[in-house]
């Protein structure tokens, strides 16, 4: 058996594309599974109220969560007390955003009125204040803005 040129034996030079596309598919699902569980923020038992409006949906806004063990966080990155009003100026006030206050019910009242203070004194005139639609159901997870100015 000598050197045939039937070509049993030769190598294959295509690149077989099926196991990477099958491999991108997987993690293209992956990602659309984990990418709204990621942007849902922190976990807050807000108070309840029958007259709200829907959060804004728009980039142009954000977030300030009191945590009921105090801790202040806007958006997601947690911010001292004492640098509360720098980083108020810094990412709301120069960046002509909206602010939208959530606290937790069991967050002291002085706290609130202390955290207000300082959104007052870092130039803020128009707060929002985030609650949940009061329906009669205690497992209502829709979060909703109820609009306050001062």
């Amino acid at each position: 058996m000598g050197s045939s040129s039937s070509g049993k034996g030769r190598l294959v030079s295509e690149i077989n594309v099926t196991p990477f596309v099958d491999v991108m598919l997987v993690l293209l699902i992956i990602f659309m599974v984990t990418a709204p569980m990621m942007s849902e923020g922190l976990e807050v038992d807000l108070p309840t109220t029958t007259h709200v409006e829907n959060l804004p949906a728009e980039q142009e806004n954000m977030v300030m969560t009191i945590r009921s063990d105090g801790a202040i966080y806007l958006d997601t990155y947690a911010v001292p007390l004492e640098e509360l009003e720098e980083k108020l100026t810094l990412l709301v006030k120069d960046q002509n955003k909206q602010l939208f206050l959530q606290a937790d019910k069991e967050v002291p009242y002085g706290v609130v009125v202390d955290v207000m203070g300082r959104i007052r004194a870092a130039g803020i005139d128009k707060l929002g204040m985030v609650a949940q639609r009061d329906t009669g159901s205690a497992t209502t997870d829709t979060k909703n803005a109820a609009r306050a100015t001062r």
